[in-house]
């Protein structure tokens, strides 16, 4: 197969050959079939470092939750946390619900149709605004994503493309006619058939003007990103029970699953290589004492406390329950959880704490590491109402 350079006489027939590959083979995936702004902002924002299966499972329950961005904007953020619960990574939720807001408050209820005006938006940046923008409103803008940057190092063979490259390289091949088609059929080609391994370069439409094919080196390319390093801490759960009723916190509304509801948390004073040990398989041993005998378990002082600080009594001994590593985009934590039985729920339940059903947390969202600390104290203890 001839390689033919992608310069602007070739543009046309690479868009002409990847948007027929897109027509006849394009997954059907349901915001596909939508060109609404709103359900398109909706779904961009869910496929934020979330597979497209997953997606697939909330879009239609969302849709038929929040119909509208009005719809949206009126509701409760708990009510859009609960909708939310599921699809980790907390924030977006947050972020269009104050679009959402945004939108009603500052644009007259209609979503903005520029690039710019996009970029205005809680929690939209530049590929959310190109895909919005080309897709919903026709504009000639590019969307770089995960593939489509893999798709352009490959096309010009080029190891460690920056972040201004990119968007030059992609703004000059658009389609000007067809530019959401043309956004989505290059996505489409990197999450199918230019892969990160193993790319399929035989059923590729574009390989004939593919640098790296050429040159033999699409395994290569583009050059992995450098992962930064993030921090491991031990955190300490309390999972106090009375009567079959747990306690759960609601987190502050600003930070980390801010909004949501947990366990009573206090985090170990630990190095992180205390913290990084403790974050493999199983309970962590205990350490030894001064006088060489076993020490406390990791974790039981500060549950111990944090029932203490709420004025509540403990009955019997703790029980320690499976350990949870939960990978935030900041931190590696380490939830070590205890099960406590008080003999009084003397904490009174308010709009920031609760005593909910055993397994039942009602419409209260619970980050999905809790929910697995929920799932273990079930399977270790069950529920006891007597």
């Amino acid at each position: 197969m001839k390689y033919t350079p992608v310069g602007p006489a070739s543009r046309a027939e690479l868009r002409a050959a990847l948007l027929a590959q897109y027509d006849r083979a394009a997954r059907e995936l349901p915001w596909r079939a939508d060109t609404d702004p709103y359900r398109i902002l909706v779904s961009e924002i869910m496929l934020q470092q979330t597979r497209v299966e997953t997606v697939r499972r909330y879009y239609g329950p969302w849709l038929d939750r929040f119909p509208t961005i009005d719809a949206l904007a009126s509701a409760r953020e708990d009510v859009v946390l609960k909708a939310w619960e599921g699809l980790g990574y907390y924030r977006r939720a947050r972020n269009l619900h104050r679009a959402a807001r945004v939108v009603r408050e500052s644009h007259g209820g209609t979503i903005p149709r520029t690039f710019e005006g996009l970029r205005g938006l809680p929690g939209v940046g530049e590929y959310t605004a190109g895909a919005v923008a080309s897709i919903a409103f026709g504009a000639a803008v590019p969307a770089v994503d995960g593939n489509v940057r893999r798709v352009l190092a490959r096309l010009f063979d080029a190891p460690a493309p920056t972040p201004a490259w990119l968007r030059e390289r992609a703004s000059e091949l658009v389609d000007p006619e067809r530019p959401g088609d043309w956004n989505q059929a290059v996505m489409e080609l990197g999450a199918t058939v230019c892969t990160p391994r193993g790319p399929r370069c035989a059923a590729c439409p574009v390989a004939p003007w593919c640098a790296a094919r050429a040159a033999g080196t699409q395994a290569e390319r583009p050059a992995p990103l450098r992962k930064r390093a993030v921090p491991t801490s031990a955190i300490a759960l309390a999972v106090i029970q009375h009567r079959g009723r747990l306690l759960l916190e609601k987190r502050p509304p600003d930070g980390l699953l801010a909004g949501m509801w947990a366990f009573p948390e206090r985090h170990l004073p630990d190095d992180p290589a205390e913290a990084e040990e403790r974050a493999g398989t199983g309970r962590p041993e205990r350490e030894a004492g001064p006088d060489g005998a076993p020490g406390e378990e990791p974790g039981r002082a500060e549950a111990l406390a944090l029932v203490r600080s709420m004025g509540l009594a403990v009955v019997g001994e703790p029980l320690p329950l499976e350990p949870c590593r939960h990978r935030f985009t900041h931190l590696e934590a380490v939830y070590l959880p205890w099960a406590l039985e008080v003999a009084k729920c003397d904490v009174v339940a308010s709009g920031e704490v609760a005593w909910v059903e055993a397994g039942a947390p009602g419409n209260r969202a619970m980050p999905r590491a809790q929910q697995r600390v929920l799932d273990s104290w079930m399977r270790t203890i069950g529920v006891n109402t007597e």
